[in-house]
């Protein structure tokens, strides 16, 4: 198989720029960066120190450090972002650990919505008047503000994609 092909089952570090990539279709470090900037409003500076890789067809991952050949691993830090799909899509982790910093597209949800969320629930959200597509989810904890995870927003319907395998972490949201 060409060096220059996706190989599903091998870490591949994503090209600074678009004018480096070799695999076609491959995001690069640079678009990465951009589009968390521009979807959420999170700097490019928040992923100084921090590696892309990607394994499999879209499915990018991120690391916190160098790894010179992480090929013969099956997973190095975590998954961050799906990108070969019509909407690059941010994993619940990713929005969880990075979400906080988001300036925009993030939706704040009362506790009542918050658990129908955090269960898989859809939503309508008619009030909502920012952009459609993915959204991050927060509700107010402690004082601050917890990213829950991904809604997909669209036509004033607030769509869950909490993963079912997450759903029960996320049940302990407090009652009022």
């Amino acid at each position: 198989m060409s060096e220059r092909s996706n190989r599903g089952q091998r870490f591949d570090r994503l090209p600074v720029t678009p004018d480096e990539r070799q695999v076609p279709g491959r995001a690069s470090r640079q678009e990465v960066l951009d589009w968390w900037n521009d979807r959420f409003g999170i700097p490019p500076e928040t992923f100084e120190g921090y590696t892309f890789w990607e394994k499999g067809a879209g499915k990018v991952w991120i690391f916190n450090g160098e790894a010179t050949d992480p090929s013969t691993v099956e997973a190095i830090g975590m998954t961050f972002l799906r990108t070969r799909q019509d909407h690059w899509k941010p994993t619940m982790r990713a929005v969880q650990r990075f979400g906080g910093m988001a300036t925009r597209n993030v939706i704040e949800l009362s506790p009542e919505r918050a658990r129908r969320f955090a269960a898989g629930e859809d939503q309508q959200l008619p009030e909502w008047d920012g952009d459609w597509g993915y959204l991050i989810v927060t509700h107010e904890l402690a004082g601050g503000q917890a990213a829950l995870g991904v809604g997909l927003y669209l036509h004033d319907e607030l769509r869950s994609v909490v993963p079912k395998g997450s759903r029960e972490d996320l049940a302990v949201i407090d009652r009022e």
